[in-house]
């Protein structure tokens, strides 16, 4: 076997059992220590593992961010499930409060619903929606990040002072048993002063962001009000989720199944 082959071989089995020891390389792949460590090593070089006493991991911490554009093209079919349930979670004459999030952009796009005030930071959100009967859009001031089409900074959070709505819709990065968290600081204090801002706070994440460490935590699982996602968290999440009180709600294959936990 070329070491091409076993470098994908072993973060295969990475991906499935969260670690590899030097003697399990040797084992599996029948090569001596040296060449499994040379491997290790390699995978580490690539920004692929991280080398243990003995061994390897994968890296916990979740680094990658993607733009605005990108985030509209993963797993869109997903994102417009979750999209689709949330939005009957609106009612007529809420007020809104909307973070930058793609499957939050979704949500208020399919809105069936009337008479709403939406506030937030998303150009690309406010454009959509501007033109839609009985919405008022107010768009947060601040920093033009281009790249995520949203404005940002201490104005920006400045300005969500002034403000106090029914309900928060906002997406995540990455949703663990400790709660919300975000690869941004800068991002995640913005999102945490939009949760004081707001009487119910609704999450809409899809599975793959369960369980995703990463730099900074926005807010505990006790912040959260409601979760929407398309499917159900495993089990300690799910336990998280109910001790923390979070009512989930799980979209179906179809738009109008979805069911309720929690």
């Amino acid at each position: 076997m070329y070491q091409e082959e076993r470098l994908a071989a072993i973060l295969q089995y990475l991906q499935q059992h969260q670690r590899i020891s030097v003697q399990e390389v040797m084992e599996k792949f029948s090569v001596s220590r040296d060449t499994a460590r040379r491997d290790i090593v390699k995978l580490e070089e690539q920004g692929e593992i991280l080398r243990t006493r003995g061994g390897a991991i994968l890296p916990r911490l979740s680094k990658k961010s993607y733009s605005h554009q990108e985030r509209m093209q993963l797993d869109l079919s997903g994102k417009r499930r979750i999209a689709q349930a949330a939005a009957r979670l609106i009612k007529d004459g809420d007020y809104l409060l909307l973070d930058a999030s793609t499957t939050v952009q979704l949500t208020v796009e399919s809105l069936q619903t009337k008479d709403h005030v939406i506030i937030t930071n998303s150009i690309a959100t406010a454009a959509s929606v501007a033109r839609k009967e009985g919405v008022l859009v107010k768009l947060l001031g601040g920093d033009v990040n281009p790249q995520d089409q949203c404005v940002h900074g201490s104005r920006t959070v400045a300005n969500l002072a002034d403000y106090h709505v029914d309900k928060l819709l906002v997406g995540a990065c990455g949703l663990t048993t400790s709660g919300l968290v975000s690869t941004d600081e800068d991002e995640g204090y913005l999102i945490r002063e939009m949760i004081r801002r707001a009487d119910q706070v609704i999450v809409l994440a899809d599975h793959s962001k369960f369980g995703k460490s990463m730099l900074y935590r926005v807010a505990s699982l006790e912040r959260i009000d409601m979760l929407v996602t398309d499917r159900e968290p495993g089990p300690e999440m799910a336990e998280a989720m109910e001790k923390s009180e979070v009512e989930v709600i799980v979209a179906g294959e179809a738009d109008d199944d979805f069911s309720k936990r929690g």
